[in-house]
């Protein structure tokens, strides 16, 4: 019968530590959704560029800034 008691505490952890995650999560979202310092625009198109041969050239870390 202790088997079971013990189980069952360990059922009830778990289910309020995922309840807790949850809140936690939807607080973020929340917070996420009134921050006005995300970023509202579309990040800028990348240029693909080509070599000598026609041959597209590929990108690196600099074309990915701002």
């Amino acid at each position: 019968m202790a088997g079971s008691s013990r189980t069952t505490f360990t059922k009830r952890q778990k289910e309020r530590a995922r309840q807790e995650r949850q809140q936690e999560k939807a607080q973020k979202k929340a917070q996420r959704k009134q921050d006005p310092t995300l970023p509202t625009e579309a990040p800028a198109e990348l240029v693909v560029t080509h070599d000598e041969e026609g041959q597209p050239l590929g990108f690196d870390f600099h074309d990915f800034a701002k």
